[in-house]
């Protein structure tokens, strides 16, 4: 299955999101590719368009190994880690939310993050590999006490959606690669996001949701 582009991939997910569409939800999609999916979802459903900020926190030894999680207010860290020093531990939640921080305010400003309280949040992502980031992310979310957690993408692994499953309330793929080996592989189109094209939706749909609230 290959989409054409991130905004076509959005459009096929809007008729399993449908049955979301009364209930008070937060769309929060993950920079930068997954902002386009999410402005066009959050502009056919009338709901806020938010950002998630989060960034894995990788093992000493080996980057790619996830040991934990860092987002703009939260971290989550492996509680059964015995061979990674503390130290370490607190220097990347240190740089890694600062880095978080200033990508957040060069992308929307000062506006303070939406409230998740009792509110269906809906991740968005063009893809998904590993998960490992997007699972971290998911874990500190349920801590601000959400309705539901809805995690909604275009394509995954199969052995990711399967962890992902156990996670979240609810979970949409619209393909489960067995032969997973790179999202963009999964369109033809799949330019790079710029940051000024993060910026500009986020303010469409900022206009979207003032709209909404009025």
């Amino acid at each position: 299955m290959v989409f054409a582009n991130r905004y076509e991939a959005a459009l096929q997910l809007i008729p399993f999101l449908k049955k979301y569409a009364r209930e008070h939800s937060v769309i929060l999609a993950v920079p930068r590719g997954g902002v386009p999916m999410g402005y066009e979802l959050a502009k056919h459903f009338n709901r806020p368009l938010e950002l998630l900020m989060a960034k894995k926190i990788g093992h000493p030894l080996d980057c790619e190994v996830a040991i934990g999680a860092v987002g703009l207010e939260d971290q989550l860290v492996d509680p059964a880690l015995r061979d990674v020093p503390l130290k370490y531990i607190d220097k990347q939640i240190k740089q890694i939310r600062k880095s978080l921080k200033e990508r957040y305010r060069k992308f929307v400003g000062d506006r303070p993050f939406a409230d998740l309280e009792n509110k269906v949040v809906i991740i968005i992502d063009d893809g998904v590999a590993t998960g490992n980031t997007i699972l971290g992310s998911i874990k500190m979310i349920y801590r601000k006490h959400p309705k539901k957690v809805i995690v909604a993408v275009p394509v995954a692994p199969v052995e990711t959606v399967a962890k992902m499953k156990k996670y979240v309330d609810d979970l949409m793929c619209l393909f489960v690669a067995e032969n997973f080996s790179g999202v963009g592989l999964y369109y033809s189109d799949f330019s790079e996001v710029s940051d000024e094209e993060v910026i500009s939706l986020l303010r469409k749909a900022s206009t979207v949701a003032v709209q909404h609230k009025g």
